[in-house]
């Protein structure tokens, strides 16, 4: 495990900078609203919670560079056109496209006056590709790409040390296989739960890191997206319930050695627990990368907010804001790698308790006699 704060400096090096970049392309975003509201004679009011809430949401256009953006296809079926397909382009600026609109990055069914249609909008059903849709596919490829890749080299260079990116992906797994799995599940169940377990860890890893980068082929905040984490939640729910053995599930319904009138009240709590587990994981991991982007665009923003207040303080205030964001961005590439850990740990941690066997005490006439 000597690689482990190796790998962990180089890799913080080597997406250091995306926070400097973020914060180019931030400044570079602001001037280019700046100049379009000059040119159209108009002064606008910065709106801070507007430019958070554009960055943490998801979107169907994928952010390049400046104002040079990649849209993404919409895909919508409803039972009276069909299927649709054609690029979000074309709803743009609020443009209305075969009865189609954006509205707050949804698509919904309008009326010729331009007026959402509630009913037809209910009736859609919307499976765009959107921004971090198209992350988790470019994650998914990547992954790929890395884990076949490392493959192969083990299989042209077999009983050889780690070279290339072996050496960075062969001491990841082996931590999680010795310092996560081993530990929580135990030496003589581990390896069936291994795959999962290095999928979801590997998986959360990349979108975090992608989601540093402020740009294609990252920018987007898909851990932070409540939807995904339910869904990882919901696999470690359904993995864990399906290898509980009889001694977990006795332990639920009716724990042994407990009275009656207390198992009245602590079965209940017991079940509860069991579905609260998956949803502490949904939240912790959703509510930890969601407040980090938070935070280091609150700093951000400050800067226009006193400068618009007063340049002088604006300028002065910058150097503080910078500072703090590029120490947030730092944070991040820590909170990137440690929520990945943790959410596979306490998955591990349930898989674990789901396959303990019972532990008999030894009888006492078995003491005695010296036989123990």
């Amino acid at each position: 495990m000597k690689f482990i704060p190796e790998i962990a400096l180089k890799t913080i090096m080597k997406y250091a900078i995306h926070s400097f970049i973020y914060i180019a392309l931030l400044f570079s975003t602001s001037s280019f609203a700046n100049s379009d509201a000059k040119a159209e004679g108009k002064s606008e009011k910065f709106n801070a919670g507007e430019l958070i809430i554009d960055h943490i949401s998801d979107s169907h256009e994928w952010h390049i560079a400046g104002d040079l953006v990649m849209p993404l296809p919409v895909i919508v079926y409803s039972s009276k056109k069909g299927l649709s397909v054609f690029s979000s382009s074309h709803l743009e600026h609020g443009e209305v496209y075969e009865g189609l609109a954006l509205r707050e990055n949804h698509v919904v069914a309008v009326n010729p006056d331009g007026k959402e249609n509630e009913e037809a909008t209910a009736a859609l059903w919307d499976i765009s590709i959107t921004k971090n849709t198209a992350t988790i596919l470019f994650s998914v490829f990547l992954m790929c790409f890395v884990f076949i890749s490392v493959a192969k080299s083990y299989s042209k260079r077999p009983d050889m040390a780690p070279k290339g990116l072996q050496s960075w992906v062969e001491p990841l797994i082996v931590f999680v296989r010795d310092d996560v799995a081993k530990p929580s599940i135990g030496e003589k169940k581990y390896a069936r739960y291994m795959p999962y377990l290095l999928t979801i860890f590997f998986f959360i890893l990349f979108c975090n890191l992608l989601g540093l980068i402020p740009f294609m082929p990252g920018g987007s905040n898909v851990t932070g997206n409540i939807a995904v984490t339910m869904t990882l939640a919901v696999f470690t729910f359904i993995i864990t319930s399906v290898s509980g053995n009889k001694h977990y599930w006795k332990h639920i319904v009716a724990m042994p050695g407990v009275p009656g009138w207390v198992l009245f009240l602590l079965t209940p709590i017991e079940i509860l627990g069991v579905f609260l587990r998956p949803f502490v994981l949904m939240i912790r991991l959703f509510a930890n990368i969601l407040a980090g982007h938070i935070i280091a665009l609150s700093f951000f923003c400050l800067i226009f907010i006193f400068a618009e207040m007063n340049k002088g303080v604006g300028y002065s205030v910058s150097v503080v804001s910078i500072a703090f964001t590029v120490f947030m961005g730092f944070l991040e590439l820590l909170v990137a790698f440690l929520q990945a850990y943790v959410f596979t740990l306490l998955s591990a941690i349930y898989f674990g308790a789901a396959v303990e066997e019972a532990h008999h005490p030894p009888h006492p006439d078995t003491e005695q006699q010296g036989l123990i």
